[in-house]
């Protein structure tokens, strides 16, 4: 049953599942599973430990997530060379030549979904809806579509909307905005020091009036909003996603063991929780790790479940 999950994501070691992973997911039940590049050998393979996962919950339709964004940032290396398309690459086409772009990004979008919904995976932590600087910090890079906030929900409402008719997901990133991080939040912590009313026109702009029904959190400080704790950990900026921004599905956190954040992991989960993230994402594998996120974690809110049932819509 659905209810009895808890309200994190986890990732896992290797291949396939190893019997303490097996114990964990049928003790925990985490809402999803992400893979990454260490999970994925072969389509067979995939589809194998997939299947394994979705048996363990008793759900063909449990969540599985994947960040393959193409161009830098691609998880299925070992099957499709996808690194011309960033992010970067489709919007220099739409300005370009908007009729080639549809042609292409179709294409595109429809050949990822058929691969995805081959190997059982249902939801993709795409589009990344950060606006890019001339400071952003180099781990965006041409992940994002561009420096104009228009032309970046424009492209994130289409990216989301083709997924969608082909039974995958979204994850809109990295809520309420990186682009003016100048550090990467796997290693430092990234203070921004902008005014409100200048990051509601820019950074905030793209993530309104977006049908994603899950949103991925920024590890940064918006000091304007919060001096001293991250989007992540901070009620405050939760408050500015939800009332200023507009967002009304599900809040999960960006990976809840990177450095950005400084302190242990239960503390990490629980504050996430509490300043109003609805998951909490974690990623590495590391089993004493999964256990502390899975045993800081609650079951699932009825609007957690509510958003789930819309989101199975899509995937079905």
């Amino acid at each position: 049953m659905i209810s009895k999950r808890r309200c994190f994501i986890t990732g896992i070691k290797g291949t396939s599942l190893n019997k303490k992973e097996v114990y964990f997911l049928k003790k925990y039940k985490p809402w999803g599973v992400i893979l990454f590049s260490r999970n994925i050998k072969s389509i067979s393979q995939t589809q194998k430990l997939t299947s394994h996962i979705k048996k363990l919950l008793n759900d063909n339709n449990y969540p599985i997530l994947i960040d393959e964004e193409a161009g830098r940032v691609s998880r299925l290396g070992k099957f499709i060379d996808n690194s011309i398309f960033s992010s970067e690459y489709f919007s220099k086409l739409y300005k370009s030549n908007k009729k080639k772009f549809y042609i292409y990004y179709d294409v595109y979008v429809k050949q990822i979904s058929y691969l995805l919904n081959l190997l059982g995976i249902n939801i993709n932590n795409v589009p990344v809806l950060d606006v890019r600087r001339k400071i952003t910090h180099k781990v965006i890079g041409s992940r994002s579509f561009a420096s104009n906030p228009y032309l970046v929900s424009k492209l994130g409402k289409i990216c989301i909307s083709k997924f969608h008719k082909n039974r995958i997901a979204t994850v809109i990133k990295h809520i309420p905005g990186h682009g003016l991080s100048n550090v990467d939040s796997h290693s430092k912590l990234p203070i921004v020091n902008r005014k409100i009313n200048y990051l509601n026109k820019i950074d905030f702009y793209p993530f309104k009036n977006q049908k994603s029904l899950l949103a991925m959190t920024a590890h940064i400080i918006f000091s304007s909003i919060d001096k001293t704790k991250t989007a992540t950990h901070s009620k405050k900026v939760i408050n500015v996603i939800r009332k200023k921004i507009g967002y009304k599905n599900l809040i999960m956190t960006d990976d809840i063991s990177m450095k950005a954040l400084k302190f242990s992991m239960s503390t990490n989960t629980t504050q996430a929780f509490k300043a109003g993230c609805d998951l909490v994402l974690h990623c590495n594998g590391k089993y004493n790790e999964m256990l502390i996120v899975a045993k800081n974690s609650p079951l699932l809110s009825s609007f957690v479940i509510k958003k789930t049932s819309q989101l199975l819509n899509i995937i079905r």
